[in-house]
C-alpha cells in the first residue's frame, strides 16, 4: 500500500455503513514531459465530481435480477486527493478517498466496475478497503489504463488481489471471471484500437513493405512448413495494396502508435517515447546515408586510434546535409543522451568494459576463447564429439559440407594428447556456425557483405581456461550448392602476415557469432518465443488465477519491445538489417533456425547437457556436472535456474497437491493447448511438448518460461555494449574476403594490418548505428523490476506464496554474494579474463543504467 487514510465504519440507523477506501491513480497528462507542472496540479481537480464511479461486486450476496451474479453496491465517486506522491522523473501518482455504502449482507467485496465518464483515460494503479467489517483489509492491484466507458464493450471489471484456481472461485464471482477472459480473447477481426484491450495471434506478414518495391518485400514467417515461427500479436491493420497476404505497415513517424494492448505499453518511467523515437531518429535520418554509401566506398577508421577517439574525446561527424538535418531533428537533450555530442557535430560514447582495462588485450587468443563462456553469446559452444566435424545438411542438396580440418591442424596443441585422447577426456570443443549459415551465404555474398560460414575448434587445457587451435572458414562451391564447399583452414600464429592473417580469421568467426547471436541467441530464442505465452496467459488465464499471477512480472514490457522492434530494427530495411551481416535475409534465416527449436531444452540443464559441455549427475548440486569447470555463464546461470526452480516449486505446490487438480483445471488446460496449438501453432505437433498433466510438468514449464524471460535475455542483451561496443572485438559485417598472396589486398596487410583489419570489417558509418543500437539496448531504464522484486507487494493474498517469495528473494541476494566471490578468485581465470571484464550479467540486482548486470523479470528491451 503506497499511503494510508482513516478509514473506518460510521453506523446508520438502517443498518447501512460506509467503507472508506483509497484509490490510487494517475492522469494521462502526467505522461507529458513538456507540462509536468500543469499535470500535477489537473490530477487533484480532474477526476472530481460524478465523472469516474467505483461499484464494488460482494462475492456472497447474490442479485437475483443480475443472474445470482454478485451483487452492486451504489456507485461511489472520488472524493478530495488525500495526498499526491512525490513526482518519478515524469509525472506522479494521486491517492483519492472514496466511500461506499455497505451493509452485512453484502459481506466481502470480490471485485469492483469501473466507470469512467471522462473524456481521457487514466492510469489506475489500486483501491484499497482498510477494514472491512469481519475481514480487514481488501486489496485490489489494477495497474491498467482506464479509458472513457463508451470505448468498451463491457464494463471494466478488476478482482482482489486472493488468487483462485477456477473451479474454487466463489460461485458470485465465476461468470465475472469467464466474461473477463471473453472480452480480453476479442473476435479475431477489425483493426485494433488504442482502447482495445485485445490479445490476439498473427503471423509475421508486416516486415516488409511491398508497395515501396521488390527491394522491400520480406518473406512472410509464420504458418508454413518452410518457415515456421512463434506467433505475434495481432493488430488487424489492413493488408498492403500490392500483397494482399501482407500487413500494410504505419508510417515511421507514428512508430509509437503500433498497437498493442494498452497495459502492454512501456509506463512512463521506461520512457517509452525518448527511446523510441531515439531509434526512429536513427532509422530516418542515418539510413538513408548508409544505403548511400553501400554502392560507394564506406568512410573508414583509418587505425585503432581511430575507433578509439569514439569513446575518448569523440570524432567528428561527417557534415553533409543529411547529418545536419539529424542534428535539427532530433532533441538537444536527446543528442546529448543518444547521440553523445556536444552540438557541435562530435560524437562521443562511454567506454565498452572490453577496453576500459586495456585497449589491445581483445586481441588476445585467450579472451577471443573467453567469450564463448563468458561474453554476450556464451550458449553456443558445444563438445565436440566427432571428429573432423561432420554437416547435419542434405548432402543431395548441399554436397559434402564435412569439415577439411585434419589432426595434422591441431595434434601440435593439444598437450601431447591425440585428438581421440583428447576427445575421449572432453578436452575439445566446438564453436560451430556452419551448418546455420551456408544455405543463405551464396545470397548474403551478393550483398556489401563478403563473409565464411564457420568452424572454430579449441582445447580445455589444465588451467580451465580455452585455446583456440584451428579456425575453418568455408564458401560455398563456386559450381554450384550440390558440389560442396571451399574451405581453409587457419590455425594460430603469432609472427608477421601470418599473425594478421589469424587476427582477420577470429574477426569471420566474431562476424558469424555477432549475427547468430543477434538473430538466434538474442531476438528468436527470447523475444519472439515469449510472446505467444504472453498473449495465451492474457486469453486464457484470469487474473485471478495463480499461475498468471506467477507469470504476469515475467512479461511486463515484451508486446511493446517487440512491436517497435518489428517497426523500426527487424523489418526490411531496419536498422538490424542495416547492421548484421545477414543483411535482408537475416528475419528469414532465423524461421529456418526455429524448425529446430524444442521448447524443454530451453531449460538450462537440458541446454548444457545437449550441447555437451556438462552431463547428468546426481550427484551434484543442480543435476548435472559441468565439463568446463569454470564456464561463468553456467555456473551462475545453474544457480539462478535452481532458485528460480525452488521458487516455482513451492508457489505450484501450495495449489496443486495431485495430477487431478492440474487435469481438471479448465483454465490451464486451455491456456497450455492455445499456446502448442496456435502460439507455436508451427510446431504444435512436435512430440516433446509436455502434456500438462502432472504438476512436475507444471513447474518445469513455468520455470523454463521465467529463465527465458528473465536471466537467459539478461545473459544474451545486457553484455551488447560492455564486449560489443567496441566494434572491432564484435564486429557485425566483413565487407572483404581474406587477401590471398599476390595480391594488393595482401601487400597491404603485410604493410599495414591494422588498416587492413579495419577495412575489412564494419565501416565506420555502420560502427557509428550499430553501437548507438547497442547502447539503446543495454542499459536499465530507473523503474526496471527486476529477478525476486514485484511491482506490488501486495500482488497476492495467500501467506505461503508470499513467504515462499521472500526466501526467492533472499536466495538471490546469496547468490549476488557468491558471485562476487568467484570473480575474486583468481584461479577462476575466465571470470575475467585478459580483458579484467568480471562476469556479472548474471548478477541478479542492478542500478539504472549501463551497467553490464541485473536481471530484469521480463524481456523488456
Amino acid at each position: 500500500m503506497i499511503g494510508q487514510i482513516t478509514s473506518g465504519i460510521f453506523g446508520h440507523p438502517d443498518d447501512s455503513k460506509k467503507l472508506k477506501g483509497t484509490v490510487v491513480m494517475m492522469n494521462k497528462n502526467a505522461l507529458d514531459f513538456t507540462d509536468l507542472a500543469g499535470s500535477l496540479t489537473d490530477i487533484a481537480f480532474e477526476f472530481l465530481g460524478q465523472t469516474v464511479s467505483f461499484q464494488l461486486i460482494s462475492s456472497v450476496q447474490g442479485d437475483p435480477t443480475n443472474g445470482l451474479q454478485g451483487k452492486h453496491s451504489n456507485p461511489a465517486y472520488l472524493e478530495n486527493s488525500l495526498f499526491t506522491l512525490p513526482p518519478l522523473t515524469a509525472g506522479s501518482e494521486t491517492a483519492f478517498g472514496v466511500t461506499f455504502d455497505w451493509n452485512e449482507e453484502f459481506g466481502v467485496p470480490g471485485a469492483f466496475i469501473i466507470k469512467n465518464a471522462h473524456i481521457n483515460e487514466f492510469f489506475l494503479k489500486s483501491l484499497t478497503l482498510e477494514d472491512v467489517p469481519n475481514h480487514g483489509k481488501v486489496h485490489f492491484v489494477c495497474n491498467s489504463w482506464v479509458y472513457p466507458s463508451f470505448r468498451y464493450k463491457s464494463d471494466r471489471i478488476f478482482f482482489a488481489n486472493q488468487p483462485y484456481l477456477p473451479s474454487k472461485t466463489p460461485e458470485l464471482l465465476r461468470k465475472y471471471r469467464e466474461n473477463e477472459l471473453l472480452t480480453l480473447r476479442g473476435d479475431g477481426t477489425g483493426k485494433r484500437e488504442a482502447w482495445d484491450r485485445i490479445y490476439d495471434y498473427d503471423i509475421y506478414n508486416d516486415l516488409g513493405n511491398p508497395d515501396e518495391g521488390k527491394e522491400n518485400v520480406r518473406t512472410t514467417l509464420g504458418g508454413s512448413a518452410e518457415y515456421p515461427y512463434p506467433r505475434r500479436g495481432r493488430t488487424g491493420r489492413p493488408p498492403t495494396r500490392t500483397d494482399p497476404k501482407s500487413e500494410s505497415r504505419i508510417p515511421l513517424i507514428l512508430s509509437l502508435d503500433i498497437y498493442v494492448p494498452r497495459d502492454e505499453r512501456f509506463g512512463h518511467l521506461k520512457m517509452s517515447d525518448f527511446l523510441t523515437y531515439a531509434l526512429k531518429s536513427i532509422v530516418q535520418f542515418i539510413l538513408p546515408e548508409l544505403h548511400a554509401l553501400f554502392d560507394g566506398t564506406p568512410n573508414e577508421f583509418d587505425s585503432f586510434e581511430d575507433v578509439l577517439r569514439l569513446y575518448e574525446g569523440g570524432i567528428k561527424l561527417p557534415q553533409g546535409p543529411l547529418f545536419k538535418a539529424l542534428t535539427a531533428a532530433i532533441p538537444l537533450e536527446m543528442i546529448r543522451e543518444l547521440l553523445r555530442t556536444d552540438g557541435e557535430g562530435i560524437l562521443r560514447f562511454p567506454t565498452p568494459l572490453v577496453i576500459k582495462d586495456s585497449k589491445t588485450a581483445w586481441r588476445t587468443d585467450e579472451e577471443f576463447a573467453r567469450e564463448m563462456l563468458a561474453g554476450v553469446n556464451p550458449i553456443i559452444i558445444s563438445r565436440l564429439q566427432e571428429f573432423p566435424p561432420k554437416s547435419k545438411l542434405d548432402p543431395e542438396a548441399y554436397g559434402n559440407q564435412n569439415s577439411t580440418i585434419t589432426a595434422e591442424h591441431i595434434e601440435d596443441k593439444l598437450d601431447g594428447l591425440t585428438v581421440d585422447e583428447a576427445m575421449n577426456n572432453n578436452k575439445l570443443f566446438i564453436l560451430n556456425h556452419h551448418d546455420v549459415i551456408i544455405p543463405y551465404l551464396r545470397r548474403i555474398n551478393t550483398t556489401i557483405t563478403k563473409t565464411y560460414a564457420s568452424r572454430t575448434l579449441l582445447f580445455l587445457q589444465d588451467n580451465g581456461s580455452l585455446k583456440p587451435l584451428a579456425i575453418e572458414l568455408s564458401l560455398p562451391h563456386p559450381d554450384g550448392d550440390q558440389f560442396g564447399v571451399t574451405s581453409k583452414v587457419y590455425t594460430p600464429s603469432d609472427q608477421g602476415v601470418e599473425s594478421s592473417i589469424w587476427q582477420l580469421a577470429k574477426a569471420y568467426v566474431a562476424v558469424n557469432d555477432t549475427g547468430v547471436h543477434q538473430l538466434i541467441s538474442h531476438w528468436l530464442n527470447t523475444h519472439a518465443v515469449i510472446e505467444p505465452f504472453v498473449i495465451a496467459t492474457n486469453r486464457q488465464l484470469s487474473v485471478l488465477h495463480p499461475i498468471h499471477k506467477l507469470l504476469y512480472p515475467h512479461f511486463r514490457d515484451t508486446m511493446n519491445i517487440n512491436a517497435s522492434a518489428r517497426q523500426i530494427l527487424v523489418n526490411a530495411g531496419g536498422v538490424l538489417e542495416s547492421t548484421v551481416f545477414q543483411s535482408k535475409f537475416a528475419m528469414e534465416m532465423s524461421a529456418v533456425v526455429y524448425k529446430d527449436w524444442v521448447f524443454p531444452d530451453q531449460a538450462l540443464p537440458a541446454d548444457l547437457v545437449k550441447r555437451g559441455v556438462a552431463v547428468e549427475d546426481s550427484s551434484s548440486p543442480h543435476g548435472v556436472r559441468l565439463l568446463i569447470e569454470d564456464y561463468p555463464y553456467a555456473v551462475d546461470g545453474l544457480e539462478i535456474w535452481s532458485a528460480i526452480k525452488s521458487w516455482v516449486t513451492d508457489y505450484c505446490s501450495f495449489y496443486y497437491g495431485s495430477d487431478e487438480e492440474i487435469l481438471k483445471d479448465n483454465e490451464l488446460q486451455a491456456w497450455w493447448k492455445e499456446l502448442r496449438a496456435v502460439g507455436h501453432g508451427d510446431k504444435k505437433n512436435e512430440p516433446w511438448w509436455p502434456e500438462m498433466k502432472t504438476p512436475q510438468e507444471l513447474i518445469d514449464s513455468c520455470t523454463t518460461i521465467i529463465w527465458i524471460a528473465s536471466a537467459l535475455h539478461a545473459a544474451v542483451n545486457f553484455g551488447q555494449y560492455p564486449y560489443a561496443g567496441y566494434l572491432p572485438n564484435r564486429p557485425t559485417v566483413s565487407r572483404r574476403f581474406m587477401p590471398e598472396p599476390g595480391t594488393p589486398e595482401y601487400e597491404e596487410l603485410k604493410r599495414n594490418p591494422d588498416k587492413a583489419f579495419l577495412k575489412t570489417i564494419t565501416a565506420q558509418l555502420q560502427t557509428l548505428l550499430g553501437v548507438s543500437l547497442v547502447e539503446i539496448l543495454s542499459r536499465h531504464t530507473t523503474d526496471e523490476i527486476y529477478l525476486g522484486q514485484r511491482e506490488s507487494p501486495e500482488w497476492t493474498k495467500d501467506k505461503e506464496p508470499l513467504a515462499a517469495f521472500d526466501r526467492f528473494g533472499k536466495k538471490l541476494t546469496d547468490i549476488e554474494k557468491q558471485i562476487i566471490q568467484r570473480n575474486g578468485d583468481n584461479i577462476l581465470t575466465n571470470r575475467s579474463g585478459p580483458v579484467n571484464a568480471p562476469y556479472t550479467l548474471l548478477f541478479p540486482t542492478s542500478e539504472g543504467g549501463l551497467t553490464g548486470k541485473g536481471i530484469p523479470n521480463s524481456v523488456s528491451i
